[in-house]
């Protein structure tokens, strides 16, 4: 998966959206290692409690097949087995990139999440809305009713620069080229590119969490 094309990567099929079609069905054929996914060679850092498996989805805002694949990874995250913590990480590639990966933290920091995240999607791909800088993103979240104070305290944390940090340590460690893409337990890599689907990533990341979990 590259940058420069990944456009031509990612076909989601009508079932992936909704997941219509069951997991368990998706993935009747086992992943196979550096087909369907990849493991790392030197792993990655983990930030769980015992007993429980890492699974990271790496996205950007400015992804146009990370909007598409939202519905289904939000819709898998809600129903994912116990024994997975579920983190989004957003990348920048760019410094244009940037601006977007810390309104993430912010409204992750602000438990706003599950109020304006998938909101933040439709403003840049569907209502084509520009969010290129901090003003822009400002101006737009109090739109959303998000406060504008409490915003741009979390926007221009001393704590941000640490966790935007992190965010490039981990994509360095899970060789990140592209998004979306998932990790698992800080050992294994897969995307659309190497399972085929993103339908199939979320059963391929299933059946590692499951390996993980048993290891």
């Amino acid at each position: 998966m590259r940058r420069r094309d990944f456009s031509q990567v990612v076909v989601l099929s009508a079932s992936a959206w909704g997941l219509s079609v069951p997991l368990a069905h998706a993935q009747a054929k086992a992943p196979v290692a550096g087909k369907d996914y990849i493991k790392l060679s030197r792993p990655a850092p983990v930030d769980t409690p015992a007993g429980k498996v890492e699974v990271l989805e790496f996205f950007g805002y400015w992804c146009p097949h990370c909007a598409k694949f939202e519905p289904a990874f939000d819709a898998w995250a809600k129903k994912a087995p116990a024994h997975i913590v579920v983190r989004r990480i957003p990348v920048a590639f760019r410094d244009n990139q940037s601006p977007l990966q810390r309104l993430y933290f912010a409204l992750e920091a602000m438990g706003k999440v599950d109020e304006v995240h998938h909101k933040v999607f439709t403003a840049l791909h569907g209502d084509k809305v520009a969010l290129n800088t901090q003003d822009d993103i400002v101006n737009w979240v109090v739109k959303q009713g998000v406060d504008k104070t409490k915003f741009l305290e979390q926007y221009n944390s001393f704590s941000m620069s640490g966790k935007v940090k992190r965010a490039s340590q981990l994509a360095e460690a899970y060789q990140l080229d592209g998004v979306p893409a998932m990790g698992v337990a800080g050992q294994y890599f897969t995307s659309g590119s190497l399972a085929g689907t993103m339908e199939r990533v979320l059963a391929v990341v299933e059946h590692l969490a499951e390996v993980s979990r048993k290891a």
